[in-house]
């Protein structure tokens, strides 16, 4: 594989800071109103995504997977959320940090999940306002967690994302120390092609869908379209057969049936 070096990249180490020495320190505190469930094992609502991290865990490392995204084919699906709890999920994994990056340049929610206050994001980086990812990360308080939001819509997002500062970003994601994993919000794949340009500089991606109202035909052209990226799997949202009181129910029966492993 020819080094970030040889491509004229800066190494990972000068593009994205290395956990724990973000400036910006983010609680936790709250994050349950914004429906962010996954740092808490013992709340049911986490469930579905363990399952999740789970089988991405076992094919990402089967298959050498480092970088994935989390996309849908329209949107108001749930891409953001099952994004951000993923996340949250994965950072519980003992000797691993996750990094979770917000590329949905036109309607980015990264920010909204967990509470940030504005300021610089990936935006500013793309466009060459900053020269690294330093003042743009957010360490998630006592998690193995880091943020990198998003702000500013951007109308030019497309050639943000196609520029060489992306595929700097994106070789520093590679790069980071073992037992590193990334997970991008990418955009809603007919929103515009800014899907199909980060698909195909990343590992994989899981496409979410939203029961009764992604259609067949939109996932099937989904795939066609973001091709030959690999689809790691289908996540579907707000299945109503879930879990009693929770809006984003994924079908496992109903909750009185898990009830004493969280108690």
């Amino acid at each position: 594989m020819e080094s970030i070096e040889s491509q004229g990249l800066s190494p990972a180490r000068s593009i994205i800071p290395a956990p724990g020495t973000a400036t910006v320190t983010v609680g936790t505190e709250g994050l349950l109103d914004n429906h962010i469930y996954g740092f808490n094992s013992r709340d049911q609502r986490s469930r579905p995504f363990n399952l999740l991290r789970s089988q991405v865990l076992k094919t990402s490392r089967a298959r050498n997977w480092r970088v994935v995204g989390v996309t849908s084919a329209t949107p108001r699906v749930g891409k953001s959320f099952i994004a951000s709890n993923l996340a949250a999920s994965l950072a519980r994994t003992p000797d691993m940090h996750t990094y979770l990056f917000d590329l949905d340049l036109r309607r980015s929610s990264i920010a909204e999940y967990f509470k940030l206050e504005e300021g610089a994001g990936i935006t500013e980086f793309l466009e060459g306002s900053i020269p690294d990812l330093a003042s743009v990360a957010r360490d998630v308080e006592n998690e193995r967690l880091t943020l990198f939001p998003s702000f500013s819509n951007q109308l030019h997002s497309a050639e943000l994302l196609a520029g060489a500062p992306m595929d700097q970003m994106i070789q520093a994601m590679r790069h980071l120390p073992e037992g590193s994993f990334c997970i991008c919000d990418l955009p809603p794949v007919f929103a515009n092609d800014d899907a199909v340009i980060i698909a195909q500089k990343i590992d994989a991606y899981i496409l979410v869908v939203e029961e009764g109202v992604t259609t067949r035909k939109q996932v099937r052209d989904t795939l066609q379209l973001l091709a030959p990226a690999p689809c790691l799997g289908t996540v579907l949202n707000r299945y109503q057969g879930g879990l009693i009181g929770d809006d984003y129910g994924y079908g496992y029966g109903q909750s009185q049936k898990y009830a004493e492993y969280y108690s």
